[in-house]
């Protein structure tokens, strides 16, 4: 895999890792101890914080924020001006006035497994799982952890059905129409997809 490419106007902190074959455009910032997996594409003017990880091959749009405490796994996809947040109880000062330093607040950052999406403009708060393959619709504000190939949408996000893995929204009889890939309930309470065995199986 080639050399990463970083665009001159994006601040890339010398102690950053940026995997072969990884693209940072213009006005993007990447802080120290982040770590951006190989294949991944920041677009313009985005924000990695201190210690993020990013896994391999995943897509962040222009714009959007992941700051400290957050990880992507692989695969994952980042919309345009996505913030995934951090801080559950956010004060800029302590009860007696004072700035809150990095020892005042509670880093609490989320996890968004393989292949997940997250649409346009999103927000996603602090201490959540979103699972394999989920698909965050644009303009949502997700409160609660996500299962895996679950559709969530709204403010707050809801889940209104379930996706497949090329993103499409599965039927009644958990097929997708565009694949025709299938997946079955593996356990009703809480309700967790999986994918039928068979070659269509993801």
């Amino acid at each position: 895999m080639s050399e990463p490419r970083v665009h001159p106007t994006a601040d890339v902190s010398p102690a950053a890792t940026v995997g072969p074959g990884a693209s940072i455009w213009h006005h993007a910032q990447v802080r120290e101890r982040a770590v951006i997996g190989p294949g991944c594409i920041i677009g313009k003017g985005v924000y990695i914080g201190a210690d993020v990880t990013v896994g391999a091959n995943c897509k962040i749009q222009n714009y959007a924020c992941v700051y400290e405490g957050n990880t992507l796994e692989d695969g994952v996809f980042i919309g345009p001006e996505v913030v995934l947040t951090n801080d559950r109880y956010p004060r800029a000062i302590n009860p007696d006035g004072t700035l809150k330093g990095a020892a005042d607040w509670e880093l609490s950052g989320s996890r968004i497994c393989y292949g997940a999406a997250i649409g346009a403009r999103s927000v996603v708060l602090p201490g959540l799982v979103i699972g394999r393959w989920a698909l965050v619709a644009a303009g949502s504000v997700v409160t609660r952890s996500v299962p895996d190939f679950a559709l969530v949408a709204g403010n707050p996000a809801r889940q209104v059905g379930w996706a497949c893995v090329c993103a499409r929204p599965l039927g009644a009889d958990l097929a997708c129409p565009a694949c025709g890939r299938r997946y079955r309930l593996a356990s009703e309470s809480p309700a967790i997809l999986e994918p039928a065995p068979g070659p269509e199986s993801p």
